[in-house]
């Protein structure tokens, strides 16, 4: 594996039953790169993190994580690996200092009292450190996970949707104290199902039943899609939304506040879609497609091809 990949995968296949949850998944994410897993529930993101670190054995592929073999080296890839779970998983009638501790002993952090320390300092927890875990906000939360995961001081960091039910400030917070981490060499694996949070991510993958459907930068992601996409104000958008709808040429209509965004991967069949509605009392004009667009987008076209 060329050193600059933190993981390098190909192949990753994962069954339960007759459910192919994980169907052939190839991924590279560079050393300090923030990569982001996008997808909708049930998708198969979890179960590929677990199979990345070890939690999970995979049926197929093959591949490297931290330059140790995916599917033979499971336990020092756990051992340099933090795993942040959907659900706040630490204890609740513990404080703050005593989880972050907890969690030293069972990595065997040395000099074990000064890594604590430095823990909470890093995440802004000093003040905190003796409040129960089980009396903390969602942000609050957030962070003392963060600083559980970073203690045994791993190279790649896995987020499963870290910044679930947190506030927007919060999630701000926290997006800098990766951004931060990442520029000091971490990597960062981060299921989001925000596309403010995706657009932060050095690169991204989209994963759909089980299947990838494109990787890339956000600038790559779009283009790659093909998709042209209008914006139309004006009165009544509801009426016009049901108009557009299933005309042929048009993929997609969706509210955006006061706008409709209307989309479509044939610019000239999508032109004569929405022709008879360039009027007046309606002002339309072609914009950039979004990634909300894009990834709608990809679910609808893999539905229709299914």
């Amino acid at each position: 594996m060329p050193e600059e990949f933190a993981i390098d995968v190909a192949g990753m296949t994962k069954r339960f039953g007759d459910l192919v949850a994980v169907d052939h998944v190839g991924l590279q994410v560079r050393a300090g790169e923030i990569c982001g897993f996008l997808g909708p529930n049930g998708s198969g993101k979890t179960t590929f993190i677990r199979m990345l670190c070890g939690l999970l054995v995979p049926d197929a592929g093959s591949g490297v994580v931290l330059g140790y073999d995916v599917l033979s080296e499971s336990e020092p890839i756990k051992r340099q690996v933090g795993y942040m779970t959907q659900r706040f998983s630490y204890w609740e009638d513990l404080t703050i200092e005593e989880n972050i501790d907890f969690v030293a002993r069972m990595y065997g952090v040395k000099n074990r009292r000064e890594a604590v320390r430095r823990s909470l300092e890093q995440l802004g927890l000093v003040r905190r450190r003796r409040q129960l875990a089980g009396q903390l906000s969602g942000g609050w939360k957030q962070r003392l996970a963060l600083a559980a995961c970073l203690i045994h001081e791993p190279k790649l960091l896995l987020l499963d949707e870290p910044t679930a039910g947190v506030d927007p400030k919060a999630r701000r917070e926290f997006w800098a104290e990766i951004h931060e981490l990442a520029a000091s060499g971490l990597t960062f694996l981060i299921t989001t199902h925000y596309m403010d949070e995706a657009e932060r991510c050095h690169r991204l993958a989209y994963l759909l039943n089980g299947h990838l459907l494109t990787t890339g930068t956000v600038e790559e992601v779009i283009r790659q899609a093909g998709l042209t996409t209008w914006s139309v104000s004006g009165p009544n958008l509801a009426w016009l939304d049901e108009q557009l709808r299933g005309r042929p040429g048009v993929d997609q209509s969706a509210p955006f506040g006061n706008l409709l965004h209307v989309s479509g991967d044939d610019p000239q069949a999508l032109a004569e879609a929405i022709r008879p509605f360039q009027a007046p009392p309606y002002e339309w004009r072609e914009i950039e497609s979004g990634l909300e667009d894009v990834f709608i987008h990809l679910m609808e076209r893999s539905q229709q091809a299914a």
